[in-house]
């Protein structure tokens, strides 16, 4: 997709970044957190713990969001985990989820040690995200049963799937 910018993200970009959470969570959505969950707090606190932020931007508005963080102790380290990625809805479809995930294996392959496993779940209704990561290389290892209650109260199963860099 032209005319996106992909580049990391800071502390400067915390209000974008909740406006872009919120406006994601809101629909139907891939999400952990409804909207109300989104705040401030939470998303300070994975920009300064996260081991890659990055955001997709189209001119001066965040269009979307990836961030993991490397995993501890030592043993660990060419492993990068608990992965969340938002994209706005009227950017979903785009390629942007895309870019952003190309832009996040660029810089884990590019981190001392090298990241070699990038790793994160799926609910299993949310099959648009299933098949981008499929698409982005990424396969199934296990499967969380009824692990994810939605709003309405039905449950589903979560995926752990992983892509080797």
């Amino acid at each position: 997709m032209s005319g996106i910018d992909i580049r990391p993200t800071g502390a400067r970009d915390a209000e974008a970044i909740m406006a872009l959470h919120r406006a994601a969570a809101s629909g139907v959505s891939g999400l952990a957190r409804e909207p109300d969950e989104i705040e401030i707090g939470y998303i300070a606190k994975f920009l300064s713990e996260a081991t890659i932020t990055l955001g997709a931007w189209a001119g001066d508005r965040l269009v979307g969001e990836i961030h993991a963080y490397r995993m501890g102790p030592r043993q660990f380290h060419h492993v990068v985990t608990d992965l969340t990625i938002a994209v706005h809805p009227e950017f979903q479809g785009q390629g942007v989820g895309g870019l952003l995930f190309e832009a996040l294996f660029h810089e884990a392959r590019a981190m001392a040690p090298p990241v070699a496993r990038v790793e994160l779940m799926v609910r299993t209704g949310n099959a648009g995200a299933v098949r981008l990561y499929e698409r982005m290389g990424f396969v199934v290892e296990g499967r969380f049963a009824d692990r994810v209650r939605l709003r309405d109260g039905t449950v589903e199963d979560d995926l752990a799937m992983t892509k080797f860099l």
